[in-house]
C-alpha cells in the first residue's frame, strides 16, 4: 500500500518520528517495569538465536509493613548520662547494634531509623513479614550479658535491717492471708473455689488442689504427714495451716489407706542397644556374666557384687539398693519375680527388660500408710528471697570488649566452644587479670550465670580467650551470633509495639490499588471531556508516568507503604496540573490567532516558569517533610518527591512530543477538538 503523503509533502512515517520514538520508550519503560510476561518470550528467543539466559530484570516491589503485615517497635534510649557530643553517636550506636541482631534472624528488607525530636531519642524498627512481635522482642532484647568476675574475698551472710523488715513485713501479710483462707474453709466456703483462686501450686490447681497419696518418707510432702500425725488429725477434717521449707500450705486431709511395700536390691548388666546403657558389651556377653554372678551370688555377698559388677549407676553406690517399693514402680517382669520371693532370698533366675539384665534380692517387707491430702500453697517468704550470696564480683572486662566470637572446637573432645577476640582495650584488661590472679579463679558469666570458672596457670596476653561448656553445635552458634551482635552502648526500653497481620495488609494493598484506579479513571475522564484530543494525549502520558514511577520504584528498592501509596496517586494530580497549565496556555495562543503548531511550541515555552517553580517549591516541602520525619510520613514524602521530578519529564517531554506529532495532522474543525473556540 502507497505511503499516505502529507500536504507539506513528507511522508507519513516520517511525520510520526517524534511520537513513535516516545512510543517506543513508553513500550520499553512499561515492559521492564512488568518483566513478568515478557521474559519467557525473550528465553524463547535468546535460545533460538543462542543467548541462553536472556531476560530483563525483575526486582520484587518491596512493600512495607501496612501493606505486607508485620512488626513496628519503638524503643526510647536513655542518654542522659552522656554528655551532650557523645549522645548522637551512642544513638546511632544502639541502631546499629539493633540492625545486626535484626540481620542476624532473616528478616527481609528491615527498616531501622534513629530520630530525635524535642529531646527525645527513639530508634523506630519496622519488620515486614513478622508475625510474632513477642518472639521479635524476645530476639532483639536476647543481648548476652557477659561478665569476667573474681571470687568476692568479703561476704556477709547476714541480711541488712531493711532485709529483716521486708521478711517480717510480708510474712505478717502472708499469715493473715492463711488464716481467713482457713476460716473460710471451716465455715464451709468452697474449697475448690478457694484453690483456683489463691494456690499458687499450678499443677494441682485442676484437681482442687489434690496431692495424691503421700508416705511419711516423702522428701516435699513429708513434713506435712509427720504434723498431721503429730497433732492427731483425723481423715475429712481440715488440717490447718503448716509451714513448709518456702511456702505456706492449707491442708485438707482426705483420707489413708495401709499399702503393702517390699524392700529390694538388683544388681543390673545391660549391654549395646539397652536403654540408657553405655557399655558396649553384646546380649550374649551381658547374659553369660549375668549367669555366671547368679551362679556365686548370695545374701552376703550382693551388696559387695552390686558394688563391682552393676551398670546401674544410681543404686550401685549404695549396694544396688532399690528401697521400699509400691505397686506399680518397677517394671512388671521384676514386680511378679518380687511377689513371689520371701524376705532375705535372691531370684533364682535372671529377669530381662529394656535396661538389661537384672538380679533380684527381696530383702524385706512392710505395711506402711499412706496419706491423701489436698492443699492450698500460699506464698511465704523467706531469707533466700530477699538476700542473695554473690561470692563473685564483676571486672572492668566484659562483653562489649570483644570484637569477634566464634565457633572451634576442643581438639581434644571435639566439644564445641566459643572463641573469643578482644579488641586492644580488652586484650590489655584480660592480661591484667590473668596475671593479677594466677592460681585463682575467673568466672566467665552469661547473663549471670557461671558458664565456666577456669584457674588460670599463666597470664594470657595476645588478646583471645575460649569460652567451654557442654554447648551443643547449635547453642555455640547463637551464643556467637549474639556475642558478635554487641551490646548496647546505653540503655533502651520499648514504648510501642503493633503488628499487623498478613491478611490486614492485603486488604489496605487492594484499597489503595482500587483507590488509585478510581482516582486515574476519573481524572482521564474530565480530561478527556474538557481537553478533548490534548486530554487524551495526556493520558497516554500519564501511563507512562506511572509506569515509570513503579519501574523506580523497583529499580530503587523504595519500600511501598500505604501513605507511600498516598504519596503515587497525589503525584498523579500534581502531573495533571501542569498538563493543564499547558493547555489552558494552548487555549489562549489559538485564541490569539496562531496555527496549531506555533501554538503549542509556545504552550509548552509560557508554561514552564509556572510548572518549574508550583514542582520544585512542592520538592523543598517534601525534603523537609523526608528529613524531619520518619516511618511512614518519609514514605509519603519519598513516592511525593519521585512522582513530582517524574512528571516533569511526562509533561515537559512526553506530552509535549505526542502534542508535536498531533500538530502536524490535518484535523477538521481543529479548534473544536481542541476545545478552543
Amino acid at each position: 500500500m502507497a505511503l499516505k503523503k502529507l500536504t507539506n509533502g513528507r511522508s507519513f512515517w516520517r511525520s510520526q518520528l517524534p511520537a513513535s520514538l516516545f512510543l517506543i520508550i513508553i513500550i520499553a519503560v512499561m515492559a521492564l517495569a512488568v518483566p513478568g510476561p515478557i521474559n519467557p518470550k525473550l528465553k524463547a528467543l535468546g535460545a533460538k538465536i543462542g543467548l541462553q539466559g536472556l531476560q530483563l530484570p525483575d526486582p520484587e516491589y518491596k512493600l512495607g509493613l501496612d501493606l505486607n503485615g508485620g512488626a513496628h517497635l519503638i524503643y526510647t534510649a536513655d542518654l542522659s548520662s552522656l554528655p551532650a557530643s557523645d549522645q548522637q553517636t551512642a544513638l546511632e550506636g544502639v541502631r546499629d547494634v539493633l540492625e545486626r541482631r535484626i540481620n542476624s534472624f532473616g528478616v527481609t528488607d528491615p527498616v531501622v531509623q534513629a530520630v530525635t525530636n524535642r529531646g527525645s531519642s527513639k530508634i523506630i524498627i519496622d519488620l515486614p513479614g513478622v508475625s510474632d512481635v513477642k518472639e521479635a522482642i524476645a530476639q532483639l532484647g536476647e543481648t548476652p550479658v557477659l561478665n569476667f568476675r573474681t571470687p568476692d574475698k568479703e561476704i556477709s551472710f547476714e541480711p541488712t535491717p531493711e532485709q529483716t523488715e521486708e521478711i517480717n513485713t510480708n510474712q505478717a501479710r502472708e499469715r493473715a492471708l492463711s488464716q481467713e483462707l482457713f476460716t473460710k474453709a471451716i465455715a464451709g466456703d468452697d474449697w475448690n473455689r478457694l484453690v483456683q483462686e489463691y494456690s499458687v501450686d499450678e499443677s494441682t490447681k485442676s484437681n482442687a488442689g489434690k496431692i495424691g497419696f503421700i508416705s511419711v518418707e516423702d522428701e516435699e510432702y513429708g513434713g506435712l504427714i509427720q504434723k498431721i500425725i503429730a497433732d492427731r488429725i483425723k481423715p475429712g477434717i481440715l488440717g490447718g495451716i503448716y509451714e513448709g521449707v518456702s511456702r505456706l500450705h492449707l491442708i485438707d486431709y482426705l483420707s489413708n489407706k495401709k499399702e503393702p511395700q517390699i524392700s529390694a536390691s538388683q544388681i543390673l548388666i545391660c549391654f549395646a542397644g539397652a536403654s540408657n546403657c553405655e557399655n558396649a558389651r553384646s546380649k550374649d556377653d551381658a547374659l553369660a556374666l549375668a549367669t555366671s554372678t547368679l551362679s556365686t551370688l548370695t545374701t552376703k555377698n550382693f551388696k559387695e557384687s552390686a558394688a563391682t559388677i552393676s551398670d546401674d549407676a544410681v543404686t550401685k553406690v549404695n549396694g544396688g539398693e532399690l528401697g521400699f517399693l509400691s505397686i506399680g514402680e518397677v517394671d512388671p517382669a521384676i514386680e511378679s519375680a518380687l511377689n513371689t520371693l520371701k524376705n532375705n532370698s535372691i531370684n533364682k533366675e535372671v529377669i530381662e527388660t529394656s535396661a538389661g539384665f537384672h538380679l533380684i534380692y527381696r530383702t524385706g517387707s512392710r505395711t506402711e500408710t499412706l496419706y491423701e491430702l489436698a492443699h492450698i500453697e500460699l506464698p511465704w517468704t523467706t531469707l533466700s528471697d530477699v538476700f542473695v550470696i554473690d561470692p563473685w564480683q564483676d571486672t572492668a572486662l566484659s562483653g562489649r570488649h570483644i570484637k569477634s566470637a566464634s565457633v572451634a572446637f576442643d581438639q581434644t573432645t571435639n566439644q564445641p566452644l566459643i572463641s573469643l577476640d578482644f579488641n586492644s582495650e580488652g586484650s590489655d584488661l584480660f592480661g591484667e587479670l590473668t596475671e593479677a590472679n594466677i592460681g585463682k579463679q575467673i568466672g566467665i558469666f552469661l547473663d549471670g550465670e557461671a558458664i565456666t570458672t577456669p584457674t588460670v596457670q599463666q597470664a594470657i596476653y595476645g588478646g583471645q580467650a575460649t569460652i567451654t561448656g557442654t554447648f551443643t553445635i547449635a547453642e555455640a552458634k547463637l551464643l556467637a551470633q549474639r556475642l558478635n551482635a554487641g551490646a548496647l552502648p546505653v540503655p533502651v526500653k520499648l514504648v510501642s509495639q503493633a503488628t499487623i497481620g498478613p491478611a490486614l495488609g492485603q486488604e489496605s494493598l487492594a484499597a489503595g490499588i482500587k483507590a488509585g484506579l478510581i482516582g486515574f479513571a476519573l481524572v482521564a475522564l474530565f480530561m478527556i471531556i474538557y481537553y478533548r484530543l490534548p486530554g487524551l494525549l495526556a493520558i497516554f502520558s500519564l501511563i507512562f508516568y506511572i509506569g515509570a514511577n513503579l519501574l523506580a520504584y523497583r529499580l530503587f528498592g523504595v519500600t511501598i507503604t500505604l501513605p507511600g501509596m498516598a504519596g503515587l496517586v497525589l503525584s498523579i494530580g500534581i502531573a495533571v496540573d501542569a498538563n493543564v497549565l499547558i493547555f489552558e496556555r494552548l487555549k489562549e495562543e489559538l485564541q490569539a490567532g496562531k496555527d496549531l503548531l506555533p501554538a503549542v511550541k509556545e504552550s509548552f515555552r509560557r508554561a514552564w516558569p509556572s510548572i518549574r517553580d508550583g514542582n520544585f517549591t512542592t520538592l523543598i516541602a517534601t525534603a523537609v517533610l523526608y528529613g524531619m520525619s520518619s516511618g511512614f510520613i518519609r514514605g509519603f514524602a519519598l513516592t511525593l518527591s519521585i512522582g513530582i521530578l517524574i512528571s516533569i519529564f511526562s509533561a515537559m517531554v512526553i506530552t509535549k512530543a505526542f502534542m508535536m506529532a498531533a500538530s502536524r495532522w490535518k484535523i477538521k474543525h481543529q479548534f473544536l477538538i481542541l476545545g478552543s473556540k
